[in-house]
């Protein structure tokens, strides 16, 4: 896999890159979860514990922002702010789809910078993260009548850009 140049200037850029999508997917599930309770789960066809899944995921999500945001604030850098964001769904199917193709966008965008991490902490530290994106990515390929949960060996990384243009129409302000 060829490797393309970094638009990153350094690993305070990247995290907050990763802030950015964080806080994107932590908005997300806050206000989604709030939208739809147990009882739109169940009448969407879901069991009451995919709710709950799913409000675990969102507890990572925000844990996620704190942790990169402390990271940032650590390391003498000023955290990004959470935006205002439009999802454009408007029942559970459309969140779950949302949801699902988030994650997977996030799993790829930490594949997608980890090489340009110069520090070896903070590598080990977007791996952590990584690896429960994927995980998310996983559960919601198979809730949400993926081919298959996992559906390869290798995890394509998406470039600043490309992630930026799937995430960027969700960002209002």
């Amino acid at each position: 896999m060829a490797q393309e140049s970094s638009n990153f200037t350094d690993d305070l850029d990247i995290l907050n890159y990763a802030l950015t999508l964080e806080h994107l997917e932590n908005s997300f599930y806050r206000d989604g979860l709030e939208m739809f309770d147990e009882a739109a789960f169940e009448d969407a066809g879901y069991d009451a514990e995919v709710r709950e899944n799913l409000v675990r995921i969102g507890e990572h999500e925000q844990e996620h922002v704190d942790v990169i945001a402390a990271t940032i604030e650590g390391a003498g850098g000023a955290p990004v702010e959470e935006a205002e964001y439009d999802f454009g769904y408007d029942d559970v199917d459309g969140f779950l789809a949302v949801a699902q193709a988030l994650e997977t966008t996030g799993t790829q965008a930490y594949t997608g910078a980890a090489p340009y991490i110069l520090d070896k902490g903070l590598l080990t530290a977007a791996l952590t993260i990584h690896g429960v994106e994927a995980r998310h990515a996983a559960y919601l390929n198979e809730i949400t009548g993926a081919e298959v949960p996992f559906p390869g060996a290798l995890e394509p990384g998406l470039t600043r850009d490309e992630v930026l243009e799937i995430a960027g129409p969700f960002i209002v302000s």
